[in-house]
């Protein structure tokens, strides 16, 4: 990919990472009067090298090549074992959470949601081209399976009326094709309960049918494995993470994206963007039916937007915040189950039973994300300005009194917005539908650092999860190939391999292994963002357009 600058090397021939469709030039090689393409799954090798090596290349110690053609005199060739082709690599995309604006969002008012530092992370590990399987492994659920691709059904799949291409633009699923699918989902752990049953295969769902849309059946036999340091089912965007992580990886070995590299032009960076968007929300719409494009749209370009959705027949209008500041906080799961939709009728039950007294709320909270907008899109606005960021809370801690007159707290929740205050940390509210789920904490950058433990000790005590996170971080990164150098003098660096990262144990295992970030604002040397303001991690000022789902 262009930027990385790194070279593989395969039996003495240099590998280069593949360009982009229509970039890409011919490059051939003869071999015995026959011309073929010199690239191995994808990744092109230079002429030059290429010749220079057929030189002198001996096979099994006695045949030899000369000027690219073989000598038919000697023995036939021996079939060899065969080693993947394509370097291991890695694509990872956050979660999110709704910093303003719940539940007037749905009666057509503006809200807006922000990318978290807790990821999900995909490690794509290429098989030998006799290895005709693909593998889907997802420890942290406990999910893995394995599908023969022959046995997979392509037929349909690529049918003329029904096949679709990296750049068509999908907003509803085929129910033929989703049929299709069943036999190969069904099958999906047997012996796991109903519910983590469900979970396994909505998760598959989304696997194959971005799979059977985008590949082939000359697809190479590949291993992905997801973990994921977001808590699954809390509101926090998981599933579109997950969407976004393998999007992006199959898009990647099809070698339809372009960079990241740090001088990729804006409109670029955001065309790649767009076309990861669009499949992570098929994937989306495996997983949930009807998903309003918000999750994904964060999950991919990071950051936050302001989002709003007037007519239910139309998809939501999207407005990228790029100049959204990277902000700490906290994230602190109550682990109290709650149903959105049991939320939302709550809410329309009450708003019907009074609706002089409601509509004023749902206003209220409308006004208070657009202050917030306002706020942060000034050009004076100073994330390190300790006035502009209490402004930001006071306006959280509003929002949740709002949220508290609606019905849609918990016990639990007004338990940790108490622990917050009495400690004097910062500022707390619901995030999400409510009713149990998330809180989110925005951090009072003046407070002693001995608060936070004091506040750790307590959420603890009564039984709370918390998660140190950042506010407003990059969206959808990958790392080509997976190698990490963490710092250490060794050129090489850490190779992350099935092995590595199937063993690292918990959220903080993976983090530590592979993640983007290794404290709060310090990214990890290997990762590399597509980034919608011109050029990774500078916050340029620009115009921010509409996008639609």
């Amino acid at each position: 990919m262009p930027g990385l600058n790194v070279n593989w090397h395969i039996g003495g021939l240099p590998l280069y990472p593949p360009t982009p469709s229509g970039d890409s030039k011919s490059r051939t090689l003869s071999w015995n009067n026959h011309t073929a393409p010199a690239s191995v799954n994808g990744w092109i090798l230079p002429n030059e090298e290429v010749e220079e090596e057929m030189e002198s290349l001996k096979v099994n110690g006695s045949e030899k090549i000369t000027n690219g053609h073989r000598n038919t005199t000697r023995p036939a060739l021996e079939r060899k074992s065969s080693s993947p082709m394509m370097p291991a690599f890695m694509t990872s995309a956050p979660g999110k959470v709704i910093v303003y604006g719940e539940h007037a969002v749905v009666y057509g008012k503006a809200a807006m949601a922000a990318a978290i530092s807790l990821r999900s992370y995909l490690l794509v590990t290429a098989l030998s081209r006799w290895h005709r399987t693909i593998t889907l492994r997802f420890p942290d659920i406990g999910m893995e399976h394995s599908w023969k691709l022959d046995d997979l059904p392509w037929s349909l799949f690529s049918q003329p009326s029904k096949k679709k291409h990296y750049y068509d633009l999908v907003d509803k699923l085929d129910p033929e094709l989703v049929e299709a699918m069943q036999p190969h989902l069904t099958i999906i752990s047997p012996k796991a309960s109903s519910e983590d049953r469900k979970i396994h295969q909505n998760a598959a769902s989304a696997f194959l049918y971005l799979f059977l849309s985008l590949g082939s059946q000359k697809f190479p036999g590949c291993v992905y494995t997801l973990r994921s340091t977001i808590p699954i089912g809390a509101g926090l965007g998981s599933s579109a993470s997950i969407s976004v992580c393998l999007s992006s990886a199959i898009l990647l070995q099809l070698r339809t994206l372009s960079g990241p590299h740090p001088d990729q032009p804006r409109e670029e960076a955001e065309l790649q963007i767009e076309r990861i968007n669009r499949w992570a929300f098929v994937g989306e719409m495996c997983i949930h039916g009807n998903p309003s494009g918000v999750d994904n749209t964060v999950a991919t370009g990071g950051k936050a937007v302001l989002f709003k959705r007037g007519d239910y027949n139309q998809p939501p209008t999207v407005i990228p915040l790029r100049n959204f500041p990277e902000l700490p906080l906290l994230l602190i799961n109550t682990r109290q189950s709650r149903s959105t939709a049991a939320e939302v009728a709550k809410v329309a039950a009450l708003r019907k039973a009074q609706p002089t007294v409601i509509e004023p709320i749902l206003e209220a909270i409308s006004q208070i994300t657009e202050s917030a907008h306002q706020l942060i899109s000034t050009s004076d606005f100073d994330a390190k300005d300790a006035r502009s960021v209490q402004t930001l809370g006071v306006l959280m801690s509003i929002n949740h009194g709002l949220l508290a007159a609606l019905g849609v707290s918990h016990p639990k929740l007004e338990r940790i917005c108490e622990i917050v205050a009495t400690v004097g940390l910062g500022w707390t509210k619901l995030t999400g539908a409510g009713g149990g789920g998330s809180a989110i904490t925005l951090l009072n950058s003046t407070s002693p650092s001995s608060r936070l433990t004091i506040l750790e000790e307590q959420l603890a005590k009564e039984g709370f999860e918390k998660f140190e996170t950042t506010l407003g971080g990059d969206g959808v990164g990958v790392l080509w190939p997976a190698v990490l150098h963490n710092g250490s003098q060794d050129e090489s660096g850490e190779e992350i391999d099935q092995e590595n990262f199937l063993n690292a144990e918990g959220g903080d295992g993976v983090e530590r292994l592979v993640g983007v970030g290794i404290g709060a604002f310090e990214r990890r040397e290997g990762w590399k963002f597509w980034s919608s303001v011109g050029s990774p991690h500078v916050n340029n000022e620009g115009e921010q357009e509409p996008i639609s789902g």
